[in-house]
């Protein structure tokens, strides 16, 4: 039985072109029929589409026509069929965070890789960090903070010389954006059960923006983080090209 595949593309025109020549080539269903969805983009892209498949429960098998495409598989337009039945599945939770501005409005969101907080104006934001409701640290100076996941590790995570961690690792990074006090401070590792909680010290002086993904809460006050187990996202990688070979090559690169 041929595999039956419904296929997204990014508005670039690069993703485009290759949505036509593949629907061409392998046709197009609707995504409650596929065996599969095939993502054409960017790592951006794929992230979006994954939120998006989440309540379908399909797997999703991207092809790189963007730029970094750490989530995606090499483009070729042969033997797409024979590929992702060989393609090897991992499994990913998003984080949970929970959002309350300075206006009381509580915010909820899902990331699939880091949920982060960035100072929104001049000053240094100024944070306490509790973690399973305990204070670990009064205040952190700094540009910003965020938890990401294994797959979200080598991203912005990464960026601010964050660990990187292995997919199927029961951890989250915890790191720091550029801390000013305690200087030195690189962050911490935390069981994937624990919730983190950032209180936003002195909010109207020195407002912070909360990240998830690509949704944007303005002017926090308090942000809440946990990893959402009850939430799965299913990529498809070729052979030998998985996340947990890709993070073990972006460590000897």
């Amino acid at each position: 039985m041929s595999i039956k595949i419904s296929f997204r593309a990014s508005d670039m025109a690069v993703a485009q072109a290759a949505l036509t020549a593949l629907t061409d080539r392998y046709g197009q269903v609707a995504v409650e029929e596929a065996d599969v969805v095939v993502a054409l983009g960017g790592d951006g892209f794929m992230l979006e589409t994954l939120s998006e498949m989440r309540r379908f429960d399909k797997p999703v098998y991207g092809m790189n026509r963007g730029t970094v495409g750490f989530l995606m598989n090499t483009f070729s337009e042969d033997n797409l069929p024979a590929r992702v039945e060989e393609a090897e599945e991992a499994t990913l939770n998003p984080l949970a965070m929970r959002a309350e501005g300075v206006d009381g409005m509580v915010t909820e969101a899902l990331a699939i890789n880091e949920v982060s907080l960035l100072r929104a104006g001049p000053q240094a934001a100024r944070l306490r960090i509790s973690v399973d409701g305990k204070t670990r640290m009064e205040e952190l100076v700094c540009d910003g903070a965020l938890v990401a996941t294994p797959a979200g590790s080598t991203a912005y995570n990464y960026s601010a010389h964050g660990p990187i961690l292995p997919i199927g690792a029961d951890v989250l990074a915890l790191t720091a954006v550029a801390a000013f006090r305690p200087r030195r401070w690189r962050g911490a590792l935390l069981p994937k059960s624990v919730t983190v909680r950032f209180d936003v010290l002195n909010p109207e002086k020195r407002p912070v923006r909360a990240d998830a993904d690509s949704r944007t809460v303005p002017d926090v006050r308090w942000v809440e983080v946990r990893s959402e187990t009850s939430i799965t996202h299913r990529l498809m990688f070729d052979p030998g090209h998985g996340l947990e070979e890709r993070l073990i090559r972006e460590q000897f690169s």
